[in-house]
């Protein structure tokens, strides 16, 4: 946690700050470790306070070994934060700008006037957008997870069950297999269903000759996966391969050409460019990819107008799709390491349609 703290402070110049006050639950645990369901940071250039309440003392001194831990509800919070920023003499304190609501934001203002309060601009949130060892390990391992829950639920799914049925098996199969929840309601989506991007399961039965799209990740200690395949019950037919072959196509190129130093609209050209140029345009309305990490939708974004610089070390998703209504449709997605040179995959489940 330190280095991550160190990245924190050294942007402290470009916003004038002399503290921040950190209150998302992401960057709390990002910055200090801390798992618990209450809690705020106050990190200045020279000091670390975490305050919780009574039922998280002992968990904040077992988890934030940097900070001192105080239990606010002694006092109430604003009075706590009031002895923190006079002890260290703070008189321009950074805030979450886009997590606090406006009232909590005005309840700070009205209670401490004499302290100028700065919009953060997701400052906290573009540091996480650069993976550490340590978490570039976690991520991996929760793919993998998710990489044996397919192999898992291909030898599974049978013509009769329902969408609900597969997706209990495949929460179930990762949480015995060391994921703690999942990072999204999994999408199970057959047949016509599978035109829906998000569609959540239901009560329809499985048929022979479905598309099944399967979205789904886990957590593991904290960080998220996510990857999708889109499988076929029994034979294909012609048009299925057809859209199945143009997905794939789309996907491989994507991953053979992305690598640190692009924009997000030139990654998302590299698979949009050849669904535009075989017809489909209309039918493929979503970005090619998200970062990931404690979230399972972080910055940078991949897609028609994003403007985001591609680094080395984030990490990212890399799933073009074709939605056709009435039909159906196919999503491919991995789950990959952004290199100096290209992509480190994360996701090494078959990309082939797989019959079952």
């Amino acid at each position: 946690m330190i280095d991550r703290i160190s990245k924190l402070l050294a942007r402290f110049d470009e916003l004038d700050l002399d503290a921040v006050l950190v209150s998302s639950a992401y960057n709390r645990r990002y910055l200090s470790g801390f798992t618990g369901s209450s809690g705020y940071l106050i990190i200045t250039k020279t000091a670390r306070y975490m305050l919780t309440d009574f039922r998280y003392i002992e968990q904040g001194k077992e988890q934030c070994i940097a900070y001192e831990i105080i239990d606010y509800y002694k006092k109430g919070l604003l009075d706590t934060i009031e002895d923190i920023l006079l002890k260290e003499s703070i008189s321009s304190i950074g805030f979450e700008d886009s997590k606090l609501t406006v009232k909590e934001f005005e309840q700070l203002i009205t209670k401490f006037e004499s302290i100028k309060w700065i919009e953060m601009n997701n400052m906290i949130e573009e540091i996480r957008m650069i993976k550490d060892d340590s978490e570039i390990e976690l991520i991996a391992h929760a793919a993998s997870i998710g990489d044996a829950a397919f192999s898992h639920i291909i030898d599974y799914i049978k013509p009769g069950m329902t969408e609900i049925e597969v997706a209990i098996e495949l929460e179930y199969y990762m949480k015995k297999n060391g994921a703690s929840k999942l990072s999204f309601d999994s999408i199970v989506a057959s047949g016509k269903r599978s035109s829906l991007p998000h569609a959540m399961p239901t009560n329809k039965v499985i048929e022979h000759g479905d598309f099944v799209t399967l979205d789904f990740g886990c957590i593991y200690k904290g960080y998220c996966s996510d990857m999708t395949r889109t499988i076929v019950i029994g034979e294909a037919s012609d048009k299925q391969k057809e859209i199945y072959a143009l997905v794939l196509k789309a996907q491989l190129n994507a991953c053979n050409h992305i690598k640190a130093g692009i924009i997000g609209k030139v990654g998302d050209g590299y698979a949009r460019d050849i669904i535009d140029k075989a017809g489909y345009r209309i039918n493929f309305g979503h970005g090619l990819g998200h970062g990931l990490g404690l979230e399972v939708h972080e910055k940078p974004r991949l897609s028609l107008l994003s403007e985001d610089l591609i680094k080395e070390n984030m990490i990212m998703s890399i799933e073009p799709g074709i939605y056709i209504p009435g039909f159906g449709g196919v999503r491919i997605e991995d789950l990959v390491l952004i290199t100096k040179d290209g992509i480190r995959n994360f996701c090494t489940s078959p990309k082939e349609l797989i019959r079952t």
